[in-house]
C-alpha cells in the first residue's frame, strides 16, 4: 500500500510503498477512508531520535473495519463498521493516568503509550491498525470522507466549548479563528451561545463571521475592543473565552475580554508558561479550565452531538502525492481549511 511518511534523518515527507499492517493482539485493521493534516503532525520533526525509520504520519482518520484480531472479537464492532479513530495506543485504558489522557498511562504495553502519527504509524495510508478501544462509531448519515478532522480538531473544539458549562444566550469569545476556532464557533452556535471571534488576521475574522459569529474584533488593529463588549454582553465582558492560539498575546486578549468570574478555557499551548497572577484567581476575576481531545469515553459525546447537528468540517481535498506541499503549507500557516486526503472515490459536496 502507499503511505505518507516522515523520514526524520533526512527531514523529509515521502510517499512510500509499504506492507499492509495486520492487526495484533486487541486490534482492528481499518481500511482508511480519509485522513487530515493537523498542525500537531508537524511535531514529527521533534519526535524522539530513537525512532529512525520512516513513520506514517497523521492522527486524524476515519474508515471501515476490515479485519478483527480474534482477541478483539465481541467488543461491540464488526467488519464493515464505519469508525473514527482515536490515536493513543499501547496504553492500558484503565489506570488513573488513562482516565485523564492515554499518554499519561502508568501501565503501558510494548514500551510505552504512543501517539499514532508521532510515535507509531498513523493514518495517511490505505490501511491502519488501532487498539479496539480507540474505535468511535460514526453515524451513517455523515459523509465519511469529510469527517476525519472531527477526531482531533473537532473533538477538541467541542470540549473547549462544552466544558465552559454555559447556558444558552450567554457569550463566548473564540480567540484564534483558524480551523479549530471555526469548528468551536459552529459548536457554540449549536449550543445556543452568542459568539465573538477574535483574531489578528482579518481573513480569519471574515471566515468565522460566515461560520456564525455574532461579532468579530481584531485586537491588534483595535486594542480597545473590550470597551465595546458591555454593549453586546450586558456585562464587563464575555462569560467565557476559549483560546485556540499558542501565543501569549492571545491569552492576554482573553483576559481582557472576560467578564468577572468568567471562564478562561486553555486549549492553545504556548512553549513557555502562561502569565497571570494568583490573586486574579483567588479573588474571582476569572476561573481557569482546560480542554483537549480528552479520552475515548468523552469523545463519543462530541461525535454524537456532531451527528445530531450535522456539523460537517469545512475541508479541501488533496492527493496523497501532495503531502510534501501540504506539510509546507501547514508549516507556513497558509492553509485556510483542513486539508484532507480521501481514499474513497465519492467526495460529497455537503
Amino acid at each position: 500500500m502507499r503511505a505518507a511518511q516522515y523520514d526524520k534523518p533526512n527531514d523529509k515527507v515521502l510517499i512510500n510503498r509499504i506492507p499492509i499492517p495486520e492487526p495484533g493482539d486487541g486490534q482492528y485493521q481499518v481500511k482508511v477512508a480519509a485522513a487530515s493534516l493537523c498542525h500537531s503532525d508537524l511535531m514529527m520533526s521533534v519526535r524522539p531520535d530513537s525512532i529512525t525509520r520512516p513513520l506514517t504520519i497523521g492522527h486524524e482518520g476515519v474508515g471501515t473495519i476490515s479485519k478483527i484480531h480474534p482477541s478483539a472479537e465481541g467488543k461491540g464492532f464488526k467488519i464493515g463498521d464505519r469508525i473514527g479513530m482515536f490515536y493513543v495506543i499501547d496504553c492500558c485504558f484503565d489506570c488513573d493516568g488513562c482516565i485523564a489522557h492515554g499518554t499519561f498511562c502508568t501501565k503501558p504495553r510494548n514500551g510505552g503509550a504512543k501517539i499514532q502519527g508521532l510515535g507509531a504509524d498513523g493514518f495517511f495510508a490505505e490501511y491502519a491498525v488501532i487498539d479496539w478501544q480507540n474505535a468511535l462509531r460514526l453515524d451513517d448519515a455523515l459523509p465519511i470522507e469529510r469527517m476525519s478532522p472531527l477526531f482531533c480538531a473537532g473533538i477538541t473544539a467541542f470540549h473547549a466549548v462544552d466544558k465552559c458549562e454555559l447556558e444558552p444566550g450567554q457569550w463566548i469569545a473564540i480567540i484564534g479563528c483558524g480551523g479549530l476556532g471555526q469548528l468551536a464557533t459552529r459548536y457554540a452556535k449549536a449550543m445556543g451561545l452568542k459568539v465573538i471571534g477574535l483574531d489578528v488576521n482579518d481573513r480569519m475574522l471574515d471566515i468565522v463571521k460566515e461560520t456564525g459569529a455574532d461579532a468579530t474584533f481584531n485586537p491588534k488593529s483595535d486594542p480597545k475592543f473590550n470597551r465595546q463588549l458591555p454593549k453586546l454582553t450586558g456585562k464587563r465582558g464575555v462569560h467565557a473565552a476559549a483560546v485556540f492560539s499558542n501565543s501569549h498575546a492571545a491569552y492576554a486578549t482573553a483576559q481582557k475580554a472576560l467578564a468577572f468570574d468568567g471562564v478562561l478555557m486553555i486549549v492553545g499551548l504556548p512553549e513557555t508558561p502562561l502569565q497571570f497572577r494568583a490573586y486574579q484567581i483567588s479573588f474571582g476575576m476569572f476561573r481557569v479550565k482546560g480542554a483537549s481531545n480528552g479520552t475515548v469515553a468523552e469523545a463519543q459525546k462530541a461525535v454524537d452531538f456532531t451527528a445530531k447537528h450535522r456539523i460537517i468540517p469545512d475541508v479541501v481535498f488533496r492527493n496523497l502525492d501532495e503531502m510534501p506541499q501540504m506539510w509546507d503549507e501547514m508549516n507556513k500557516g497558509t492553509a485556510e481549511k483542513r486539508m484532507v486526503v480521501s481514499f474513497v472515490e465519492s467526495k460529497s459536496k455537503i
